[in-house]
């Protein structure tokens, strides 16, 4: 397995590891259930350095990357970011990144770290009719650490001159002064709260985190960053996406711009919005018991009618909630269904997304 800059502390504070997207990661330090109340009501921090990171340089990197995904890159000003999902030509998802605009003719994208070589192979491949725009992969020089929660403000402002009360959601600063080194600094994050993914070199990261945990972050790992994304009902690619699953199934129709612009998988999804959706991504409370990935998604009379994607016990409402890709005749807010469980029926209800929403601060 690959390893990131922060594997051996994560090993040397007894984090419990496992696999991910090729890496060894932390899944916990405590306990699931504290880190993830700690980032809602306090200040947690992620190493997600596993994430791969791509430079696009030179003249006409806009007008590729707008012909490459789904959302408008181009419109971006120096310092913004976006989400966008990128799709094949059947519509299909490759995968689900950021791209931020650096400079006029300079963009950093953030790609999954499973999808990285997949990600780059596709690019690349589609780069070579766009021959003023240069591409370099600089995912292993590069290290991610996410600060994320009510008081990451106030953590993150410890470390830098950068006025972070000014600094816009999806908004960076590149090259900000953070602690005595280079880092952009970028308010974004992947849990519903407020939060900033401070990008560093490789062989910077260990002494940013230490300064972090010695400011009282606690260390987070993937099991709450699952639960927080779930709660907050952010996609995690292999689940609620994949390249079987459109970025319109999976309820992302807001970043799929139309209108005026041509992109791969334009043609594709333009049909399936157009003829009507047969299936989509809903929420789920269920009664009893956890909905794991996989499990199948019944009506009440026992047909099935979709498979969950992703599912856990929500620390923050106390019960267990689940997103399942459903038969859009079967999808409809407040429709009864059932989720077998370990081969058990257990009562689920189709609800509104997000299961949680901060409150504005």
């Amino acid at each position: 397995m690959k390893t990131t800059p922060l594997t051996a502390w994560h090993r040397q504070h007894k984090a419990k590891m496992m696999e991910f997207g090729g890496y060894d990661m932390p899944v916990e330090y405590t306990s699931i259930i504290h880190e993830h109340e700690t980032v809602r009501h306090a200040v947690g921090m992620f190493d997600v350095s596993h994430m791969g990171e791509f430079v696009f340089k030179g003249d006409g990197s806009g007008q590729f990357l707008e012909y490459l995904v789904t959302n408008l890159p181009s419109q971006l000003q120096v310092g913004q970011a976006l989400y966008t999902p990128m799709c094949y030509p059947n519509g299909n998802t490759i995968d689900d990144l950021l791209i931020y605009r650096m400079l006029s003719e300079q963009f950093l994208m953030v790609v999954n770290a499973a999808n990285r070589e997949k990600d780059w192979t596709w690019i690349t491949a589609q780069a070579e009719s766009f021959p003023d725009v240069e591409i370099k992969d600089i995912s292993d020089d590069t290290a991610l650490i996410a600060v994320q929660g009510p008081l990451a403000e106030n953590t993150v402002q410890s470390l830098t001159t950068i006025h972070l009360n000014e600094l816009g959601y999806y908004h960076a600063v590149f090259d900000a002064p953070v602690e005595g080194r280079r880092a952009h600094l970028s308010r974004t994050g992947y849990t519903g709260e407020d939060g900033f993914e401070l990008y560093v070199s490789a062989d910077e990261a260990l002494a940013l985190w230490d300064k972090l945990y010695e400011l009282g972050v606690q260390p987070a790992g993937l099991g709450a960053r699952d639960t927080l994304r779930l709660e907050s009902r952010l996609p995690l690619y292999g689940h609620e996406l994949d390249e079987n699953i459109s970025p319109l199934e999976a309820g992302l129709g807001m970043f799929v711009k139309f209108d005026g612009h041509e992109f791969v998988g334009r043609d594709a999804l333009w049909a399936q919005k157009t003829a009507g959706l047969k299936r989509k991504i809903v929420g789920l409370t269920l009664d009893g018991g956890i909905a794991r990935p996989g499990y199948p998604v019944q009506d009440e009379g026992n047909h099935t009618v979709g498979v969950v994607t992703s599912g856990s016990y929500s620390p923050t409402l106390k019960v267990p909630i689940a997103l399942a890709l459903v038969d859009i005749s079967q999808a409809k807010t407040g429709t009864r269904l059932k989720v077998l469980v370990r081969n058990r029926a257990v009562s689920a209800t189709i609800v509104k997304t997000p299961f949680y929403r901060r409150s504005p601060s």
